[in-house]
């Protein structure tokens, strides 16, 4: 079997303007780039820009430590907030996860086929009862009980261990502790979170028993970035299946957890293969 070639992905955002892709895509030709995949996306409401550019870094004549020097200028002639990934560096991901596993068990599972194509150096837990499924995994766990009180050191220690670890990135897969303004602060658009709900409706705790009440005809599940907002952030992705007026709250519970998974999976991917751009709390997802 044949291995995927070497790549490079550029994400941009700027105003918008004549001319951004014919700057990118000569700035690149100059360099000899195979582009492999490209897209872009135009906000007419922000008047902004979005790209993402995909090329093989084989035949590729600039070296990518120098690639920052060589793009500045044109980045400041147009005023571009840009970000440049290697295929070759697999992103490292940390799991925060209370008791629920089935996101969790969802993750580790696409991870160990490949399907999410990054490292897992720790899992970050506030209860014991996922550790022989993370360990089995050969994964470290580390259990931090997290209380009204000591948050702030709880916070702390997590800080340490994910710097220990150098993560990239963080999924919260059904952590059921609300993060502090300060950590957020630490991992701007890069804390992954699944809420069982189609929000904007019923954000905040138990939202299955709010739409059950509200007699809904469909839930859903979101996928989306943290911010100090809770359940407010840029949503990544979302999925929803139809009700009906025989389900009980359990069986929306259920259903729901099938939901979560795929919808927790898919924003995971997304984020690892540098698909996703935020702005204006809102995402642009490329294909």
């Amino acid at each position: 079997m044949n291995s995927k070639p070497a790549t490079a992905t550029l994400l941009v955002s700027c105003p918008d303007r004549k001319g951004l892709v014919a700057a990118i895509a000569n700035f690149l030709l100059t360099y000899n780039a195979n582009i492999m995949h490209a897209d872009q996306h135009q906000d007419l409401s922000e008047k902004l820009f979005l790209m993402r550019v995909q090329w093989e870094l084989e035949g590729f004549t600039l070296p990518m430590e120098s690639f920052g020097a060589a793009f500045a200028p044109i980045a400041a002639e147009h005023q571009m907030q840009w970000r440049v990934s290697l295929s070759t560096r697999k992103p490292r991901m940390a799991i925060f996860v209370s008791k629920y596993e089935h996101c969790l068990v969802d993750l580790l599972h696409r991870w160990r086929i490949g399907e999410l194509d990054c490292e897992i150096p720790l899992v970050i837990s506030n209860h014991e009862d996922c550790r022989r499924i993370v360990e089995f995994n050969g994964i470290p766990f580390h259990v931090l009980p997290v209380n009204k009180d000591n948050k702030a050191e709880a916070e702390a220690e997590q800080w340490r261990l994910m710097e220990e670890a150098g993560v990239d990135f963080i999924v919260l897969a059904r952590y059921m502790q609300v993060l502090s303004e300060r950590f957020v602060e630490r991992y701007p658009n890069r804390v992954i979170n699944i809420h069982h709900s189609f929000l904007p409706a019923f954000d905040g705790a138990k939202p299955y028993h709010r739409a059950f009440a509200r007699g809904v005809k469909l839930i859903g599940a979101t996928s989306h970035y943290v911010t100090e907002d809770l359940d407010e952030g840029p949503i990544i992705e979302q999925e929803v299946t139809r009700i009906s007026h025989r389900d009980s709250v359990e069986d929306l519970v259920e259903k729901g957890r099938d939901l979560e998974k795929v919808v927790l999976s898919r924003a995971v991917r997304w984020h690892i293969d540098n698909r996703v751009l935020s702005y204006s709390n809102k995402t642009v997802v490329f294909d």
